[in-house]
């Protein structure tokens, strides 16, 4: 991972397990990951479901890093800091979920993917795709629905760790943005984007 960049971040649960089985279990992640990804990277957008989740992620830039880390001596180390804090969060949910539920060994798929979107033509279509997951696998009929997705964030005035100001800029504004999602629902772009995004 590199500073400024954006990245389609995604995992799923080892086999056939679930990485949530309560409301509960999805608040913790999302906690958990404001403290340990926030501190790197501003979420764009998330989407998080029974066995699986998305993320759209901007890498903070070297300065922000280095204000709140301490000054890397190499790109390298940078680079392993980053990769340090993701592995940290994996680590922390999956001790606090093996505990919980009394099971042991690791919940996630080895390797978390991580894709960078270096084409801005491209990254409206990678929102969207995460925020239409759960209708798109059946969970619900609507997108404002599912609450554990960043889509109603965009839609109310509530105080998000979000970049809200970021998103609807990019899409053109509130209005825009829920006509896009809309039409991404309505035509067949999810199936071109799921072979070249999906787990």
């Amino acid at each position: 991972m590199q500073p400024e960049k954006l990245y389609h971040i995604y995992n799923h649960a080892n086999g056939a397990e679930n990485l949530f089985r309560e409301v509960e279990n999805y608040r913790y992640f999302l906690r958990q990951w404001e403290k340990h990804i926030q501190p790197i990277a501003d979420s764009l957008a998330y989407c998080l479901m029974p066995n699986h989740f998305h993320f759209l992620i901007k890498v903070k830039d070297q300065s922000e890093l280095e204000a709140t880390f301490g000054k890397f001596e190499t790109f390298q180390k940078l680079e392993y800091h980053l990769s340090k804090q993701f592995a940290n969060f994996f680590s922390s949910y999956t001790q606090s979920y093996n505990k919980k539920y009394q099971r042991r060994g690791g919940l996630f798929a080895a390797n978390f993917r991580k894709k960078e979107i270096n084409s801005s033509a491209y990254i409206s279509r990678v929102i969207a795709y995460i925020h239409t997951n759960p209708v798109l696998h059946g969970f619900t009929k609507n997108l404002e629905e599912w609450p554990f997705c960043s889509y109603n964030a965009y839609l109310s005035n509530k105080v998000t760790l979000l970049n809200v100001e970021y998103v609807l800029d990019w899409f053109g504004g509130k209005e825009e943005f829920i006509k896009f999602h809309q039409s991404y629902l309505e035509q067949a772009n999810y199936l071109e984007d799921s072979q070249k995004l999906e787990l």
